[in-house]
């Protein structure tokens, strides 16, 4: 994902607050089963190298875990947080699996109703 907009409609779908992350999930309800990947890193977290590795980082793991565990037809937003980047490679990726395993039942959950 790299418009604005996206990410704004994002920032309305589902959330799961982690300690190294916060995912965004929103359905997009268009019929295609693609999932998207947008990753946002603020100034706040750090200098552009501290950034950049982060996103790095967020790219592998989600290139990992999306295509077992995330939503079909959905965007996915990985927001960075402060401490991300110190923490576990391994710790981050059963958070993302937990975050994705949350917010896919709640997106069926949703669906049900």
């Amino acid at each position: 994902m790299t418009r604005r907009a996206d990410f704004l409609a994002a920032n309305r779908g589902l959330r799961a607050p982690m300690p190294g992350f916060v995912l965004l999930v929103r359905d997009r309800r268009d019929g295609d089963p693609t999932q998207r990947l947008g990753i946002t890193v603020t100034k706040k977290i750090g200098g552009a190298v501290i950034r950049n590795r982060m996103k790095r980082r967020f790219r592998a793991l989600a290139r990992a875990a999306l295509p077992n565990h995330g939503v079909a037809g959905a965007d996915h937003v990985l927001i960075g947080r402060e401490g991300g980047i110190e923490r576990d490679y391994a710790l981050l990726a059963a958070e993302l699996d937990k975050a994705l395993a949350r917010l896919a039942a709640k997106h069926a959950q949703s669906e049900g109703q």
